[in-house]
């Protein structure tokens, strides 16, 4: 029988270590945090990005999320502009210096994820880890007490 005490544990520290590596690797070669590069990330992907976009695909709050945009407009990284069709929200989007960063961070990071999520796990192992992550964020945004306390263990 399997340990799930121990499954957490595992987890647990090694998404902690592989955020601080991942981390540490991206302040040194391109002056951001990993938090920042995710949601310029999700910006980039998602068309008429509303803040509400980017808390949703991190599970974090829009509260926090708005704060965290506000700290990437200050960096210039990032602006609002008013939605087209919805006056009560607006599109954030990247500026010219935060796709040039985000051309220069995203090959780091996913240097980073090659080196500690592909290197040590052969291709049938890494694809069953995804698919098993997949199904459990699936069932997790699908309980209703979990999908409404979504709040963020990092400060964004």
């Amino acid at each position: 029988m399997t340990d799930l005490r121990q499954v957490f544990d595992d987890l647990v520290r090694f998404e902690t270590m592989l955020w601080t590596a991942v981390d540490a690797r991206l302040q040194e070669t391109s002056g951001i945090t990993l938090a920042s590069l995710n949601m310029l990330l999700i910006i980039d992907a998602t068309p008429n990005c509303r803040v509400f976009d980017i808390a949703r695909a991190l599970a974090i709050t829009v509260g926090g999320t708005s704060q965290a945009v506000d700290r990437l407009e200050k960096a210039g990284w990032c602006v609002r502009r008013a939605h087209p069709t919805d006056r009560r929200s607006s599109i954030v989007e990247l500026t010219h210096p935060g796709r040039a960063l985000l051309a220069r961070a995203a090959p780091v990071f996913d240097e980073e994820l090659d080196r500690l999520l592909s290197a040590p796990l052969s291709g049938a192992d890494l694809g069953h880890l995804a698919d098993s992550l997949r199904a459990l964020r699936r069932s997790a945004v699908a309980a209703p007490d979990t999908a409404t306390r979504a709040t963020s263990p990092r400060q964004y």
